[in-house]
């Protein structure tokens, strides 16, 4: 089946060979978001709340972009460096998912930069 990159323009150039989402069918897949700027600048150092808000927000962006909203997410995949930061994480994340709640998964592992505490990956169902 063939799909559609999704890359909303206000969002920097990805740091890798990626799309940020792609749209198959009536599927929205978002890529593993960190709390990245321009340039690949992490954003937020040490803030594992702020950069959670952050890359919620554009994960939210992607979505729009393909016709979908946060409630349409039926899976998040979610990796944060420190399980210290789990009770922050889980703060900021309830407020993005105030209805029913999507299925996810969540690990401790090494990220991509070591100053990233966060990242998100989604998948979306559209209808």
């Amino acid at each position: 089946m063939p799909f559609d990159p999704i890359n909303p323009p206000e969002f920097p150039a990805p740091i890798a060979p990626y799309s940020a989402g792609a749209k198959a069918g009536n599927t929205v897949y978002v890529s593993g978001v960190l709390a990245l700027g321009e340039g690949g600048v992490v954003l937020h150092i040490g803030d594992a709340a702020a950069q959670t808000r952050h890359v919620l927000e554009v994960i939210k962006t992607t979505l729009a972009a393909a016709g979908a909203t946060m409630a349409d997410i039926a899976m998040n995949h979610i990796f944060l460096k420190d399980l210290a930061d789990y009770a922050a994480f889980n703060q900021i994340y309830a407020e993005y998912f105030p209805g029913d709640k999507p299925a996810r998964y969540c690990i401790r592992c090494d990220l991509v930069k070591p100053e990233c505490l966060v990242e998100i990956a989604s998948v979306a169902h559209l209808g």
